[in-house]
């Protein structure tokens, strides 16, 4: 995207699901946690190369898990097989733990991993790391330069409240929009050499529906690498 009791957790959360209709009263009315919610979102990547992806990517909310590092986090889990626990406080809403089905165990993050920062407010900034997820070296394998970089520290602000969005899912009202800017330095070329590659994301949050957005832009412009465009959309949620 921190740590609370789990009934004062569960206490924030209704009250903050409470106030969807209205304007967004905290993090976790934009970052829904509770047990059996689900997003469907439609994910189209365009390549510089002018070749199109697209795949579909359902997230859901499993409840309440135990972690073998202690306490007690909320768990969503992709269809493709990744999970993530995530807590909630004045602060904001965090992660603390991730896992792939390959990983026997949750891993755990070092520092609190934001997805939403309190106060909910334009200037709220925080940072998390990403990683390139469109940039690719065209004549070497493998091609994903997310392989070789990881962990890229993104800054991002909250830009804007009371946002409109349109989506296939519906339109949705008063959300925040959220800015993410890195730079990763690659070499582009033998012409160019060392360049800072820009990865932007712009997210939106839109109360009791939570993301409903996301449109991330990595250009390469280079010979020896290949960016794009990413487009990720609310399809279907309940």
């Amino acid at each position: 995207m921190r740590a609370a009791t789990a009934p004062a957790l569960l206490a924030l959360l209704g009250a903050t699901l409470l106030a969807a209709c209205g304007r967004p009263s905290g993090p976790a009315s934009l970052f829904p946690l509770e047990p059996g919610r689900r997003w469907v979102y439609d994910v189209a990547s365009e390549y510089e190369n002018n070749v199109v992806e697209h795949q579909t990517r359902t997230i859901t909310t499993e409840g309440e898990d135990r972690l073998p590092q202690g306490g007690s986090a909320w768990r969503r889990r992709s269809a493709d097989g990744v999970d993530w626990w995530l807590r909630v406080d004045d602060g904001g809403v965090y992660r603390v733990a991730s896992k792939s089905d390959l990983e026997a165990e949750p891993v755990a993050d070092a520092h609190k991993r934001y997805v939403l920062k309190a106060p909910i407010a334009v200037g709220t900034g925080w940072q998390a790391t990403t990683t390139a997820y469109l940039l690719r070296r065209r004549q070497e394998f493998p091609p994903e330069i997310r392989h070789s970089h990881p962990a890229v520290p993104m800054n991002y602000t909250i830009e804007a409240l009371g946002e409109k969005v349109a989506t296939r899912a519906g339109s949705f009202e008063h959300c925040v929009r959220v800015k993410g800017v890195a730079a990763l330095r690659l070499f582009a070329d033998p012409v160019v050499g060392w360049k800072d590659m820009a990865l932007t994301t712009t997210e939106w949050y839109c109360p009791g529906a939570g993301l409903v957005k996301l449109l991330r832009d990595e250009p390469a412009e280079s010979t020896f690498l290949t960016g794009g465009k990413l487009t990720m959309e609310l399809v279907e949620f309940h």
